[in-house]
């Protein structure tokens, strides 16, 4: 963060300070809300949790070296006193956020968000110093803690905004008001909280709605390719700016692509000139998200060339997403378990038909949460899309939706055993350590309340492929 006083801290809160010798002492350190990552010049934030309560390590965080807790009651060390921690937070983020020179960069959608972060991020870092949301922490709170971790180097702060609700992107670009605000796509993910598209596209456009006009130098990228963004432009008096494969796209992708190990490849087009793209990333849904990518990073002044070499040397920065490891007896696990949609499901599952090319393919699925009424329809559409893409087996995990996976692909044409419902992450193991063989790719994917990145971690412990040999 950049140097503040616990005076001026205290200001910008509305708190009262406890404790603190000496007000101009300075923050210069991380402001944390984890105890553990407490270290000399940090301050500590204190929230009030279900089972733990964060001014219960005060003492622990000082002795570490935090210069004061940010509290809602005195803990005996230096500490500033608010009534709303959260509050407190944004309204401190609101303030660093003025006082940087960064140029702020927003994105939001109902898939993708975080993989686009991350390429936007490792695009950007080639041009100056830039900092981003660590894996998804993208809400009222792990956003001001981004923000709040910027310096007086950092020239590009990208942002990633989750929403559950209206109002609640309004919310965090008051926090954090963005100039360049790129919105993804409306999909099904958390239909159940929202009631349906429309009001998912209300909520999403809250970004665009936030921009600086564009004589002001306000940017809204949007997705050409989704009617529910491309309508967005209506919403917005910032410049826009269009991406996708459509031809109405200002910045698009031709010639795309899957390479042999289920990489894409595709000619970038942008309004200054083009460039060849092959990725590091898995599944052709990366297109997309490349495409979001480049149009920001072309608005901040980046060439076809520079931006291509970019993307063509992103990784994978937030674990659990698409994260592809080789056993040493041939099998091919695809960890993507961090969460699941609709939209990032059949992603997955195209990139799993890519990757497995020639070789016998695993589907290991859960459940998609928060899809309210279509929760039957899409669990169903699953189940028949891996049938047609030729997957071998699909191992359905779980309650309720993972019987609709597996009817689905039943009533698609998958009798015998190239389909089956095992009930939890355990069976799972079980059954795929008694079948697997040397070449096998088996992709992992559910909700994140499944937490079947534990199927994943058992077939990749040290000894697994000894398994599959010994048979």
């Amino acid at each position: 963060m950049i140097a503040l006083s616990l005076a001026e801290i205290a200001e910008v809160v509305g708190g009262q300070m406890h404790d603190i010798p000496d007000p101009s002492v300075e923050v210069t350190g991380p402001v944390v809300r984890d105890s553990r990552e407490a270290g000399p010049g940090s301050l500590f934030v204190a929230f009030v949790g279900e089972r733990v309560d964060g001014h219960d390590f005060a003492q622990a965080v000082v002795e570490a070296g935090a210069v004061a807790v940010l509290g809602s009651r005195p803990v005996g060390v230096p500490a500033i006193v608010v009534d709303d921690v959260q509050s407190a937070l944004g309204a401190l983020a609101r303030h660093v956020v003025r006082r940087l020179g960064a140029t702020l960069v927003a994105l939001t959608g109902s898939a993708g968000k975080t993989s686009t972060k991350d390429l936007i991020a490792q695009v950007l870092e080639r041009k100056a110093p830039t900092v981003f949301t660590p894996g998804s922490l993208n809400n009222e709170i792990g956003l001001p803690l981004t923000a709040l971790s910027a310096t007086e180097e950092t020239r590009f702060l990208v942002l990633e905004m989750g929403a559950r609700g209206i109002g609640h992107i309004r919310y965090l670009t008051e926090l954090t008001p963005p100039r360049i605000g790129l919105v993804l796509n409306v999909g099904s993910a958390h239909i159940g909280e929202f009631g349906g598209r429309e009001q998912i596209a209300q909520a999403k456009g809250e970004l665009v709605e936030s921009l600086p006009a564009a004589d002001d130098g306000g940017v809204a990228v949007l997705n050409a390719d989704d009617p529910y963004v491309r309508a967005m432009a209506s919403r917005t008096k910032a410049k826009v700016v269009f991406f996708g494969e459509s031809d109405e796209a200002d910045v698009r992708a031709e010639n795309v692509r899957l390479t042999d190990t289920g990489q894409p490849s595709f000619r970038l087009h942008t309004p200054s000139g083009a460039s060849d793209v092959t990725m590091r990333l898995y599944g052709e849904h990366h297109v997309s998200n490349a495409l979001a990518a480049a149009a920001v990073a072309h608005e901040l002044g980046m060439s076809a060339d520079e931006i291509a070499r970019a993307l063509s040397e992103a990784g994978s920065l937030s674990r659990w997403r698409m994260e592809v490891t080789e056993r040493p007896d041939g099998v091919t696990v695809v960890n993507d378990a961090y969460n699941a949609n609709p939209e990032s499901m059949k992603a997955a599952l195209r990139a799993l038909a890519a990757i497995g090319k020639g070789r016998r393919t695993w589907a290991v699925l859960g459940k998609m949460a928060e899809l309210g009424d279509e929760a039957l329809a899409e669990h169903d559409a699953v189940g028949r899309l891996a049938v047609r893409l030729n997957v071998s087996k699909l191992v359905a995990v779980g309650g309720r939706e993972a019987a609709w996976l597996q009817l689905g692909a039943y009533n698609e044409g998958s009798w015998g055993e190239e389909s089956v419902h095992v009930s939890d992450a355990q069976a799972a193991v079980d059954l795929l350590r008694s079948e697997l063989r040397p070449g096998d790719v088996v992709l992992v994917k559910a909700s994140r309340s499944v937490g079947l990145e534990s199927v994943a971690a058992a077939l990749l412990e040290p000894g697994a492929e000894g398994e599959v040999a010994a048979r």
